[in-house]
């Protein structure tokens, strides 16, 4: 068992030892940046419950990233099964809370408005029920948030997709993190 979807767990067991946003947002950059020659420019990129993470990390951070970017990202937990039985177990039963955790939630009074480059296979078997990259359309025509929203006909949630269009992740970073 393991805590994810990036929250700050407020439940019991979760709780005591399952900070992940602090984790991702705080403890891993002042690490790196502790120990290697790295400065304080950070792009943040994730997959699927990964991609939930990078951009809701994004969102409840402004100015702490030049870049972000998700492959086939969950981005409404709150509307979705997987995501409402994690933050259920993570934060309660009070779904108020959960919009604090939820891309879709934080596009709407977002202060910065990062661009969002997303990629999404059009064979993603959980693309419909899980994922709902309409509702990440719908939200950011809604507030004017930047996304390039790429849908890739043929193309799953596996790590070949991924590797197939990982390159352009890269420039999107490399192009956003340079001085």
């Amino acid at each position: 068992q393991g805590a994810g979807f990036y929250v700050n767990a407020t439940q019991t067991p979760w709780a005591p030892h399952f900070r992940m946003q602090d984790y991702v947002a705080e403890e891993l950059p002042g690490l790196i940046e502790s120990r290697f020659p790295a400065t304080d420019a950070r792009g943040i990129l994730g997959h699927s419950m990964g991609g939930h993470g990078a951009m809701v990390t994004a969102l409840r951070h402004p100015g702490r990233y030049r870049s972000v970017s998700a492959f086939s990202p969950i981005v409404a937990p709150s509307q979705v099964p997987w995501g409402q039985k994690a933050l259920t177990a993570y934060l309660g039963e009070d779904r108020s809370s959960w919009q604090a955790w939820d891309t879709v939630a934080l596009i709407a009074n977002a202060p910065e408005r990062l661009p969002l480059l997303v990629d999404q296979g059009e064979d993603d078997e959980f693309l419909a029920t899980q994922l709902r990259l309409e509702l990440l359309e719908a939200a950011c025509q809604h507030a004017r948030h930047p996304l390039t929203l790429r849908r890739h006909p043929g193309y799953d949630h596996s790590y070949y997709f991924i590797a197939s269009f990982l390159a352009d992740h890269f420039s999107h970073h490399a192009n956003a993190l340079r001085p």
